[in-house]
């Protein structure tokens, strides 16, 4: 009885769903010479001492043994010397991971690496390109009670340094070939830093686009389908190689793991292919997937608690600059949900925002024209007798008079004022004559443009033909004195508890009489 007990009891300990996380640990190196180091790595300059690279590793198995993952991904890993030390670091704190396995790609300054609680029967390395420093992909076989799964790690070419898109393609296609070969619905999960957002396809900065709008992830590993993000629920009926980003089970302002000058982006990323959905084996746990945030991988400032540099020095303080993201896994049947969460990107109104709270999924507005921009803000009209609506710090290029075709990513409501605080540029059309989309006085409700109208400054108010409207300057030292009279070229009718007209700018009105 007694070894039936222990024959079973890795079954028993992992009959539960098992979560699989990616975690990017920004530049875990020893303090040995290997003449592949960044410079800023070199031991004993830059503070980069033995005891300097004890506090990092410290730093790093304190996140791993909080994060508990049954498998992790790591990058940014320097040799297989120092993720021994790791390895060891977390058995002494009481997390040990039995298994483990990092790629040994020479002249490259860091690896990937995995641990894992399941048996690994197998580890193969994918390699991009002879050159030294690219990276290669770790792929992984485990054991999950008795049921094999590939895990393929990933670190491909950031933006930064000519990080051309073709740069990540190759990366891409690499990894598209392995699974082009595999049997059809083999289980593997694709985890790592890619450096991409999950939207590439409409973020992907022109200064690197090379491959005329053509991305690594959206269209190599397919997370896109007619133009459109690839759904939770297309992944019941699609064909191999088309693969669900799990960002898409989040809001949209809780998409990211990574901030760069206070820019979001998502670049780890966890990637399901059908067989995580088809009722067999592992299966994906619906709406598990999340950002790993405990306090102490913020400043107080709220910004991300990277590894701090300061005058060219180690302080010893910190920890990465990417936040882990994790989801969980099961080896009972995936269950669907009756409406998934992100449901698939429509057309509409602006009048149809109105009605909403907030968004399922991405609206497409098409036909719409900026009737007014002013730095961070806009307002925006599809009609010239329509709706307008305000763009809160998302301008996104968009120029004043020209009409567009543009994605809304989130709404938003502040104090009564009807906003889009996130949206994506889908096509430029051509100029438009605004004097049409212009209001007038009668009638006003929030988010027009008025233009041309003069009236008497009172103690915070407009006062023009029998009517006193709340006036609000963005800039105070615009404010005119009481009872000057003045002429505004461009008002925003806003909302600010009630209607209110704002000025942006000093260009947006003049003073008649002082």
């Amino acid at each position: 009885m007694r070894f039936l007990f222990l024959f079973l009891l890795p079954l028993l300990l992992f009959s539960k769903p098992f979560k699989v996380a990616t975690y990017n640990v920004e530049n875990l190196f020893d303090a040995v010479f290997q003449g592949s180091e960044y410079k800023e790595y070199i031991p004993n300059k830059h503070n980069w001492t033995k005891a300097m690279a004890e506090k990092k590793l410290n730093h790093t198995a304190e996140v791993i043994c909080d994060l508990d993952a049954d498998i992790i991904g790591l990058q940014e890993i320097e040799n297989s010397t120092v993720f021994e030390a790791l390895k060891k670091r977390l058995k002494r704190v009481g997390c040990e991971y039995r298994y483990g396995a990092i790629t040994h790609k020479r002249g490259t300054s860091i690896q990937v690496a995995m641990l894992s609680h399941f048996p690994i029967e197998r580890v193969n390395e994918l390699q991009v390109s002879y050159a030294p420093r690219i990276r290669n992909i770790l792929e992984v076989e485990i054991n999950v009670e008795g049921r094999p799964l590939i895990l393929f790690v990933n670190h491909w070419k950031s933006k930064s340094r000519k990080g051309q898109e073709s740069k990540r393609i190759a990366y891409a296609k690499t990894l598209k070939k392995r699974i082009d070969i595999m049997p059809k619905g083999k289980e593997y999960i694709i985890i790592g830093d890619l450096n991409s957002n999950y939207d590439a396809y409409l973020t992907l900065p022109k200064r690197i686009d090379d491959t005329g709008k053509r991305t690594a992830l959206n269209h190599i590993l397919k997370t896109l389908k007619n133009n459109v993000l690839v759904n939770e629920s297309d992944m019941i009926s699609s064909a191999k190689g088309i693969h669900y980003d799990l960002w898409l089970e989040l809001p949209f302002s809780k998409r990211w793991s990574h901030k760069f000058y206070g820019n979001s982006s998502t670049l780890d990323h966890i990637l399901l292919p059908k067989s995580m959905f088809d009722g067999k084996g592992v299966e994906y746990v619906n709406n598990s997937f999340a950002v790993f945030r405990p306090p102490y991988l913020f400043t107080k400032k709220g910004y991300i608690n990277s590894w701090q540099i300061k005058g060219g020095k180690h302080t010893g303080k910190g920890y990465s600059d990417h936040l882990p993201v994790f989801a969980y896994f099961d080896t009972k049947p995936y269950k669907r949900e009756k409406e998934t969460k992100q449901s698939i990107q429509k057309n509409g109104t602006i009048e149809q925002l109105y009605k909403m709270e907030k968004l399922s999924a991405p609206v497409k507005l098409e036909d719409v024209v900026v009737m007014l921009k002013r730095g961070r803000y806009a307002i925006v009209k599809q009609k010239a007798k329509g709706r307008g609506i305000f763009l809160f710090a998302c301008v996104n290029g968009l120029k004043e008079g020209r009409k567009y075709d543009i994605l809304v990513q989130e709404i938003a409501e502040y104090k009564g004022l009807k906003e889009i605080t996130a949206q994506m540029i889908l096509k430029e059309k051509s100029k438009v004559a605004l004097g049409n989309y212009y209001a007038s006085l009668v009638n006003l409700r929030q988010n027009e443009v008025l233009k041309n109208i003069v009236g008497v400054y009172k103690q915070g108010k407009l006062v023009l033909e029998g009517q006193k409207i709340p006036l609000y300057f963005k800039n105070r030292k615009f404010i005119p004195k009481n009872g000057m009279k003045i002429k505004i070229a461009y008002a925003h009718v806003g909302y600010y508890k009630k209607i209110q007209l704002v000025i942006y700018s000093k260009k947006d009105f003049e003073i008649l009489e002082r």
